[in-house]
């Protein structure tokens, strides 16, 4: 089987280095690039599976580089790599289709749990729920999408469509923030804040509510003090048989 093949773009040559060598110590093909325009040439190639990103690059910063990524490979798993103090950056990128985040300094240890994270979800996500209707929209999780129409859709980023499904197919109870870092991300959640879950939450909503205008019932309902659940009216398409 082939080994992923993982992008690490970050300006400073001895940290993208270490990471760079973290990687391919564990197995992964990687390919450096030391600035936004040469990491949005590599990351957009077609055989490339995961896009580690920090955010300060000369020439284009990471969060233009994920904006225009975005164009070309919507459903690309990347990984933003941020200095203690950048929240802010954190959550705009989270919020433009980031699937993770990790905040410098880091250990080789949770680099590659959350890389492994990450790209478990991208190229295997198990079988489940594949479509599911909300009102008038259908949510189509393997191609990624929510179409209101033939004419009107939207896209969904893989995190997306791994917590909505997750959601789904547990819509008769509510799931916690943590059992959800630990399902959908693949990590323990002792130690690990889940703000980055309500951001995912937040984001998810707002794709799934009619552009038009038209009512949309609630995707996602929050429990108090616990976590979330799928609404009353997102329900699962059985698959014809």
């Amino acid at each position: 089987m082939k080994a992923p093949r993982i992008v690490v773009v970050e300006d400073e040559p001895a940290i993208r280095r270490g990471v760079a060598d973290v990687l391919r110590l564990s197995g992964y093909e990687v390919a450096e690039a030391g600035d936004g325009d040469r990491g949005l040439a590599e990351a957009s190639r077609p055989d490339i599976d995961l896009l580690l990103l920090d955010l300060m690059l000369p020439r284009k910063d990471g969060l233009e580089v994920l904006r225009e990524l975005r164009q070309v490979r919507p459903a690309l798993p990347v990984i933003i790599l941020t200095a203690r103090g950048g929240e802010d950056d954190r959550v705009r990128g989270l919020k433009m289709g980031a699937d993770d985040y990790v905040v410098k300094p880091f250990s080789a240890r949770e680099l590659l749990a959350r890389v492994e994270a990450v790209l478990r979800r991208s190229l295997g996500r198990p079988g489940g729920v594949q479509r599911a209707r909300l009102g008038h929209a259908t949510i189509d999780l393997e191609r990624r999408e929510v179409r209101w129409d033939p004419a009107r859709r939207g896209d969904l980023s893989e995190t997306e469509c791994s917590i909505l499904g997750f959601l789904v197919a547990n819509r008769k109870r509510a799931v916690s923030r943590e059992e959800l870092l630990s399902r959908i991300w693949g990590i323990e959640p002792v130690g690990i804040e889940t703000r980055t879950i309500d951001m995912h939450i937040a984001r998810l909503r707002t794709k799934l509510r009619d552009p038009a205008g038209v009512p949309t019932p609630e995707a996602i309902l929050t429990v108090r003090s616990h976590g979330y659940m799928a609404g009353p009216d997102l329900h699962p398409i059985e698959a014809a048989g």
